[in-house]
């Protein structure tokens, strides 16, 4: 099958890129390089330099007639949603459309979106959340990705365009861009491997559900051929605050830094942890690196490529 991999040259897509590969899939990248790494993507795949909002898409859609679409660019940093929502949803939501459009009038079976879990579903009512928890996102990339999951119903009603929602807790793992403001492990996992000690934004208390990226890969893979349109959370259903995740990492680099805190962030949720009950009753996908072991994998990726 042919399928159409936005954000490709990035940290998750490029891995579901290489698994798709290695099932025997056609697959072709579309990514503009903004937060990607040309590095990154697999040498069998095709490479299109572009922007999901280029209206020149038509044109790829049309010539390459993919079965499939699995969408992964984005505008993915929180605080810069709060700072610049007009940007955010210029490519979160008008770019997804565009892509929407297009796998409509060119025959594609299917829609694939990477979703957040943590974002959409905002300060939980209860934990760990369900895929029935209420969505009250409280940052401009959550109330985005929430727009998008909603017009993905939409084109399902009005066209039949079958779809997989992923709502993804937060992934961790070899590739995570060290660089921009988010993905917490891999910027204290370059940071201590350089001696530099990371800011913890305030209190540090704040707990996320970290989940590896080859768990996720699994997800992608195994949602590929659901007949049905659903959504599916993606974690671990483990909370870890953000003062664990530095003392773990510290340890691992051997690089004996002190706790360093600065200001909160703006837009930043408390706590945020997700069950994946679901996705485990349907294909029996449950995550299985343990944290401590995906740290050191990543870790390990810092150390080699610091060097």
């Amino acid at each position: 099958m042919k399928i159409l991999v936005t954000g490709g040259a990035g940290f998750i897509a490029s891995h579901i890129v290489d698994a798709f590969i290695n099932e025997g899939h056609s697959v072709v990248v579309v990514d503009d390089l903004s937060s990607g790494f040309e590095k990154n993507i697999n040498p069998k795949a095709k490479f299109v330099k572009a922007n999901i909002c280029d209206k020149n898409l038509s044109k790829l859609f049309e010539a390459e007639k993919f079965d499939f679409v699995n969408h992964h660019a984005a505008q993915m940093d929180v605080r810069k949603s709060v700072a610049d929502p007009a940007f955010d949803a210029s490519t979160n939501i008008i770019g997804t459309i565009n892509l929407l459009q297009n796998s409509v009038k060119y025959g594609v079976k299917k829609f694939m979106f990477a979703s957040t879990g943590g974002a959409v579903y905002g300060e939980q009512d209860y934990f760990p959340a369900d895929e029935k928890h209420n969505t009250q996102p409280k940052s401009p990339y959550g109330i985005s990705k929430l727009a998008v999951e909603k017009y993905l119903y939409f084109y399902n009603s009005e066209y039949g365009l079958n779809y997989t929602i992923l709502r993804y807790a937060n992934i961790y793992g070899p590739r995570q861009n060290p660089f921009g403001e988010a993905g917490v492990v891999a910027i204290f996992s370059t940071k201590l491997l350089k001696g530099e000690p990371p800011i913890i934004n305030g209190h540090g208390k704040q707990t996320r559900d970290y989940v590896f990226v080859g768990d996720v890969v699994k997800a992608n893979l195994l949602t590929l051929n659901d007949q049905t349109s659903d959504i599916y959370n993606v974690g671990t259903g483990i909370e870890t605050d953000v003062n664990e995740l530095f003392h773990s990492l510290n340890k691992i680099t051997s690089a004996g830094k002190e706790e360093k805190h600065g200001p909160a962030a703006a837009g930043e949720q408390m706590r945020s942890v997700i069950t994946s009950d679901k996705l485990y009753e349907k294909f029996s996908w449950k995550p299985s690196t343990k944290f401590a072991d995906g740290l050191i994998q990543t870790v390990e990726f810092f150390r080699k490529n610091l060097a």
